[in-house]
């Protein structure tokens, strides 16, 4: 299952339901991070699937963390990963696309 850190006011925001989408930027470090987490290659994931050239499943469970200690605050959301443009309201900047990931569900606020 894939980790991510999520700073404290978005964190309590998706938690209690007023933040509906976290979002990543586009670049190396996070194609790899999601292609592992959806089990298929890098390449299919920026330049197949980016460019509508394929179909995968984007659906995968996730678990977000306030912080980076294995003690820190965390959650389990069903997500539904897309690209596009974010919320300036939710932490995008304007007009920039960004890896969206829509959170579908909380499944365990306990922590991961």
């Amino acid at each position: 299952m894939l980790t991510l850190p999520i700073k404290k006011k978005w964190f309590d925001m998706i938690l209690y339901g007023k933040k509906k989408e976290e979002y990543r930027e586009i670049k190396p470090y996070y194609n790899s991070r999601f292609a592992k987490a959806l089990g298929i290659s890098q390449d299919i994931i920026f330049y197949e699937w980016w460019n509508n050239k394929i179909e995968i499943d984007t659906n995968m469970d996730i678990c977000f963390r306030n912080g980076y200690s294995a003690k820190s605050p965390s959650f389990i959301a069903k997500c539904e990963l897309s690209i596009g443009i974010g919320r300036a309201e939710w932490g995008a900047e304007p007009g920039k696309d960004y890896y969206k990931l829509t959170i579908k569900e909380i499944t365990e606020r306990s922590g991961c």
